[in-house]
């Protein structure tokens, strides 16, 4: 077992999302993350999903997908050179000036953008991979108490050149 990355590309019409994530839910596999967004063609769609299987349970999902009329295509990402981000939003709530500054380092040091301040708050803006969005909200919740975690799911794109992941 290991995440399984697919992007789809959609029909961009009322019910594809429920329609493909249903068949998610029918089949009783677990969708790790799906995130969904238009393209340059204002008629389709791109999903990203990852799904935790098996290889085996993983080729059954991607017949699956091909077989739904919405859906134009579907890539396997597993194995491919991609570029992937995930959103985060990290809310750092009952701090004094002094662990205000350290928020502040700590954005400097993960290269995140601080979004929203307060008297005794930080909001943190993350645009970084899965893993340095964990090692992130580790780091928080080692040194503060009162911490809001919000992620959203990946996007990804297939590298140009060989040389990322």
């Amino acid at each position: 077992m290991k995440n399984r990355w697919i992007a789809l590309y959609v029909e961009n019409q009322v019910g594809v999302l429920a329609k493909v994530s249903g068949l998610f839910s029918g089949k009783s596999y677990n969708l790790q993350s799906l995130t969904v967004g238009t393209t340059e063609d204002e008629t389709v769609s791109r999903m990203t999903i990852c799904v935790m299987s098996d290889d085996i349970t993983f080729e059954q999902i991607k017949k699956q997908l091909n077989r739904m009329v919405e859906v134009i295509k579907v890539i396997d990402l597993t194995n491919v050179p991609i570029h992937m981000k995930e959103i985060l939003f990290a809310k750092v709530k009952d701090v004094n000036s002094v662990q205000i500054d350290e928020v502040f380092r700590i954005a400097q040091v993960f290269s995140v953008d601080v979004a929203d301040i307060g008297e005794d708050s930080v909001m943190l803006e993350c645009k970084l991979t899965e893993r340095r969005n964990n090692e992130l909200i580790e780091l928080l919740n080692a040194k503060f108490h009162n911490i809001e975690i919000v992620r959203g799911g990946a996007v990804a794109i297939e590298a140009i050149s060989t040389s990322c992941r």
